[in-house]
């Protein structure tokens, strides 16, 4: 008999580590070649690991909800004879007896990190009315800024926030020595009697949510693992981002004239649907190429421009949450090629068959609102992007039409463009001259044009 030790795979170069969500199998269970012995999940994509041998689980290392690290041993399993990877049970002590020594030490140095760890100044936000976000609150616990530190900072988001830059400006003067307590109130010439509070007192202030009654017949429905993220993620974003909009009203009759005419065809021959998606992602990189600032993010007082187009594309999954696969490098598909990337990856988000990588990296973000017959909406930024734009419903409208002879009413097939970008770095100038650009290119559609 032997042991072979399953471990959490490599999953992606981006990937370092994954939550336990579900075990598949039970101690004293039989487990087949490539049968799923547990799931995990990364921040938005479920997978389940198979076993690489035929034996019974033995042990399991970790429970449901604990964060494991790419290469930890997630379970032991029994086999029958030898496997390259194992632990016999066989082997003298002598021989046993270094790894042992070796694994005592380990641990002693895992303590030693662990005491400091925990002598380290955690905070207590229990103790404080005042805001932080979940961002701060981990920059916080990772540093050791202590509770007392955090509530001197004077934070500069809204109603006096403390944000990313806040807490980043405050390590930086900490670790330089210039670090001071912020005081606790204005000298008395600056802070008059009448003086209204500043917005972060006023924001301390603010009492704390009420818990919501539940009435007789109502239902509670726990949020699940990823509505829990989604939900942080749209809370950091909007404290993070200084969210504006900008809309354009496009006539995209030439191009629903032109897929129509196309669509048959295209599938006959690819064997792949063609939808408005590809067209519209096509646009967004052609103007992502004209105004390269779009395609950007910002860290601290750094912009980092981006060299490649990565085109997210959020996709409504069966349990009502969203997913956004990525679009690699999406400027240097053709038409054929950006379909089959749209259908692939529209089609394994359904069946919840993304790989970790296919979720990350985005530089830009793409939702249709429109599918669920909505004109226009307002998206909320995808972090650390700047810009995330809404392609509403296609709708027949009547509509003014200049020709060489003159003015005439005619049906024609429109829609609204709705861009979010981040006012801290991109201007409305900036955010304005990309939605158009994506109009301009949409509206000039070559109703000729091969494919």
């Amino acid at each position: 008999m032997a042991k072979f030790e399953l471990k959490l795979p490599q999953m992606g170069e981006s990937v370092a580590e994954a939550t336990l969500t579900t075990w598949l199998k039970e101690v004293g269970d039989t487990v087949e070649l490539d049968e799923a012995v547990f799931e995990i999940a990364t921040d938005k994509v479920d997978s389940e690991v198979p076993s690489e041998v035929e034996g019974v689980l033995l042990e399991k290392r970790f429970d449901v909800d604990d964060v494991i690290k790419v290469g930890e041993v997630v379970a032991v399993i029994q086999v029958d004879g030898d496997v390259d990877d194992v632990s016999g049970d066989s082997g003298s002590a002598d021989e046993e007896e270094e790894p042992v020594a070796e694994h005592v030490e380990a641990l002693e140095n895992q303590m030693v990190h662990v005491k400091e760890s925990v002598s380290m100044a955690k905070p207590d936000f229990s103790s404080s009315e005042r805001f932080y976000s979940p961002l701060v609150k981990n920059i916080a616990k990772e540093e050791g800024v202590s509770m007392e530190e955090l509530e001197a900072i004077i934070g500069t988001g809204k109603e006096g926030r403390v944000t990313k830059t806040d807490i980043m400006a405050y390590l930086q003067d900490r670790s330089n020595g210039n670090a001071r307590p912020a005081p606790t109130s204005a000298p008395k010439e600056q802070k008059p009697v009448e003086e209204a509070p500043r917005p972060a007192k006023m924001a301390e202030e603010k009492p704390k949510h009420a818990p919501i009654p539940v009435g007789h017949g109502d239902e509670v429905i726990p949020l699940t693992r990823m509505g829990k993220l989604i939900a942080q993620h749209m809370i950091d974003s909007v404290s993070t981002s200084a969210h504006v909009q900008s809309f354009v009203e496009v006539d995209v009759t030439n191009v629903v004239n032109w897929r129509e005419k196309m669509k048959k065809a295209f599938e006959q021959r690819e064997g792949e649907k063609l939808t408005f998606t590809p067209i519209f992602m096509e646009a967004v990189a052609v103007a992502l190429k004209k105004f390269p600032m779009m395609n950007i993010s910002l860290d601290g007082d750094k912009v980092i421009k981006k060299k490649n187009i990565n085109l997210g594309m959020a996709a409504a999954l069966p349990d009502g949450n969203l997913i956004v696969p990525v679009i690699k490098n999406a400027d240097q598909l053709n038409l054929v090629g950006m379909a089959k990337t749209v259908n692939d990856l529209a089609n394994r988000a359904r069946n919840n068959q993304l790989k970790p990588d296919e979720v990350k990296d985005g530089t830009y973000t793409v939702t249709n609102v429109g599918s669920f017959g909505s004109v226009f909406g307002t998206p909320i930024i995808n972090q650390p992007q700047v810009g995330i734009l809404a392609l509403g419903a296609i709708r027949k409208l009547p509509s003014v039409i200049e020709t060489d002879q003159g003015e005439y009413i005619g049906i024609r097939s429109k829609m609204f463009l709705s861009h979010s970008y981040d006012h801290r770095v991109v201007n409305g100038a900036l955010g304005g001259m990309f939605v158009k650009a994506v109009a301009d290119y949409l509206e000039a559609w070559d109703v000729n044009r091969e494919i």
